[in-house]
């Protein structure tokens, strides 16, 4: 996939303002709405927001070390890698949405959880805008970053910013069902 580097960094800030939009909406519901869960095994809104917080809490430290590390210039084009590409779609949510197993670490179900995972969401999500806005000044074709499954796989910048932002949209929208 090749896309112009600006256009990407717009479309993947677009989808993290709506994400935001999204978990604003729900400051003022009572946490047992934001609890409810259709069944034993489906994730509540905040239990879906909470697994997006766990791995914000890892790929937004790396991110942000990897752009203050980087003395690139950006390019005009991200090209993306083989396996960048293939995490990145892999996470983009289907008509019908895949269920995928995720690691014992990354998975709230059965917490106990209040607002304030919504607030954290929020947060995180305004700090990947502040890197996206820092991203447009580096090359994401050459920064490469670490996976939260393995330090020995680096993607590049560009495919580390799709694969974190498109898991984010596949879990607001299982979070939407909910509704």
């Amino acid at each position: 996939m090749k896309i112009p580097t600006l256009q990407l960094i717009d479309e993947l800030k677009q989808i993290t303002e709506e994400n935001i939009q999204f978990a604003e909406i729900f400051l003022n519901q009572p946490d047992e709405k934001l609890n409810f869960r259709f069944s034993e095994k489906s994730w509540s809104i905040l239990e879906c927001l909470e697994h997006l917080n766990c791995y914000g809490n890892f790929y937004i430290p790396e991110i942000s070390k990897r752009i203050e590390n980087s003395d690139t210039k950006s390019t005009e084009i991200f090209s993306s890698g083989i396996l960048g590409n293939y995490f990145a779609n892999s996470m983009l949510p289907k008509e019908k949405l895949n269920t995928m197993k995720t690691f014992k670490s990354m998975n709230p179900i059965h917490s106990k959880l209040d607002k304030e995972v919504l607030n954290e969401f929020i947060t995180q999500q305004k700090q990947m805008i502040h890197l996206l806005n820092e991203a447009e000044y580096i090359d994401l074709n050459k920064v490469k970053t670490s996976i939260s499954i393995s330090n020995l796989i680096k993607l590049k910048l560009g495919d580390t910013f799709r694969f974190v932002i498109y898991h984010n949209l596949r879990h607001i929208k299982q979070a939407k069902r909910n509704l």
